[in-house]
């Protein structure tokens, strides 16, 4: 559903109760769509830095890239 700033300022209520029933609200600003009304959820566990050492191998030659492969990302080839 799509409503104009003005109309989401006098039933933001209503339209938080749709969004986190899983509706799509879209918050529109001189008819074209501005902001999107997400509900907030908890984010999951806090971050650990280095959990994954030992368990990530990278090779010695991770960053010598062949003038083909550079070419072809570049569509050259």
């Amino acid at each position: 559903m799509q409503v104009n700033m003005h109309e989401a300022k006098s039933q933001l209520s209503k339209l938080g109760e749709k969004a986190w029933e899983g509706e799509t609200v879209v918050i529109a600003k001189a008819g074209k769509p501005y902001l999107d009304l997400v509900p907030h959820r908890e984010t999951g566990a806090v971050r650990k830095p280095g959990r994954l050492k030992g368990h990530i191998v990278i090779a010695d030659d991770f960053d010598q890239t062949s003038e083909e492969v550079i070419a072809a990302f570049e569509g050259e080839l």
